[in-house]
C-alpha cells in the first residue's frame, strides 16, 4: 500500500507545481456560479420554493455543486486513452503495481489538491460574494464529505471505463466528450434532478449519475434528510460496487487484445 500512497503524494506535488492555474480556475468557476446564481434567482422570483427546494437551498446547491466538481473531476479517461494509443500502457502493464489502482490513486492525489487549493478557498469566496447561508452542522458536513468521496469514486470509475474503450475503439475522444456532457447534465450539475420531468427522474434513479453531483450537493444544502439521506448514500455505495464489475470484465478482455498504435 505504501507505493500507492507515494503515487498520491507525487500527483499532489505535481499539481502543486502548477497551482497558479487554479487561481484562474477559481475566478472562472466564480463567474459560472454567479451566472447560475442570478438565473435561479430570476426563475424563483417571488416564489418561496419550487419542487420542494427553497431559493436558499438552490443557491447553496449551485455553489457547492460547482466547487465539489473541482474535487471529483479528473482527466483519467484522457490519460488512459493516450497511454493506450501511444503504446505506453504496454510498459505500465509490466511494472510491479496494479495499473488501474495506480490511476485511481493519481486521480485521488489530484482531487485532494483541488479540494484544499480550489474547492475550499473558492467556496469561501463565492459564499462571501453571494452571501450564501452555509450550514456549519458537523453531521451535515461529515455526510457531505462522505458523499463527496463516493462521488469521486463513481466519477473515476466512469472515467476509467471510458478510457479503457480505447482498447477497442482506438480513438475514443468523441466518446469521452459525450460522456462529460452526459455527466454534467444527468448528474444534476446543470439542473437539479428534481427539476427534470417525472419520467426522466424515474429513468435516472436507475443510473449512477446523480451520485456524482446531485446527492452530495443536496446533502450540503440540507435538501435530503432522514431516511432519504441514508438511501442516497446507499445508492452511491451500490453503484461504486456495481461499477467494479464492468471495469474488471473490460480490463480482462482489453489485455487480451492489446494493440499498440504508437512507439
Amino acid at each position: 500500500m505504501a507505493k500507492y500512497l507515494e503515487i498520491i503524494r507525487i500527483r499532489f506535488l505535481m499539481m502543486l507545481a502548477y497551482r497558479t492555474n487554479y487561481y484562474t480556475g477559481i475566478v472562472i468557476y466564480t463567474i459560472n456560479i454567479g451566472a447560475y446564481f442570478f438565473l435561479w434567482k430570476a426563475i424563483y422570483g417571488s416564489q418561496g420554493s419550487i419542487q420542494g427546494v427553497s431559493v436558499t437551498q438552490m443557491t447553496t446547491y449551485v455553489a457547492i455543486a460547482w466547487m465539489a466538481r473541482a474535487f471529483y473531476f479528473n482527466n483519467l479517461d484522457r490519460e488512459i486513452a493516450e497511454e493506450i494509443r501511444e503504446g505506453k500502457v504496454a510498459i505500465e502493464l509490466i511494472r510491479p503495481y496494479n495499473y488501474l489502482l495506480t490511476k485511481v490513486m493519481q486521480g485521488l492525489g489530484e482531487g485532494i489538491f483541488r479540494f484544499f487549493f480550489f474547492s475550499i478557498p473558492g467556496f469561501i469566496i463565492v459564499a462571501l460574494i453571494f452571501q450564501l447561508k452555509v450550514s456549519f452542522d458537523i453531521t451535515t458536513l461529515g455526510l457531505f464529505l462522505l458523499a463527496s468521496i463516493f462521488s469521486f469514486a463513481i466519477n473515476t470509475q466512469l472515467n476509467i471505463l471510458t478510457g479503457l474503450m480505447a482498447f477497442f475503439l482506438h480513438d475514443n475522444m468523441g466518446f469521452i466528450q459525450a460522456k462529460r456532457v452526459i455527466i454534467d447534465l444527468f448528474s444534476g450539475l446543470t439542473i437539479p434532478i428534481t427539476f427534470f420531468p417525472i419520467w426522466a427522474q424515474d429513468v435516472m434513479k436507475y443510473l449512477p449519475f446523480q451520485g456524482i453531483s446531485y446527492i452530495p450537493s443536496m446533502i450540503f444544502a440540507e435538501g435530503i434528510k432522514g431516511d432519504s439521506l441514508f438511501n442516497a448514500l446507499l445508492f452511491q455505495v451500490g453503484w461504486v460496487i456495481l461499477l467494479c464489475i464492468p471495469i474488471t470484465v473490460i480490463w480482462y478482455k482489453a489485455k487480451k487484445q492489446l494493440v499498440v498504435q504508437g512507439g
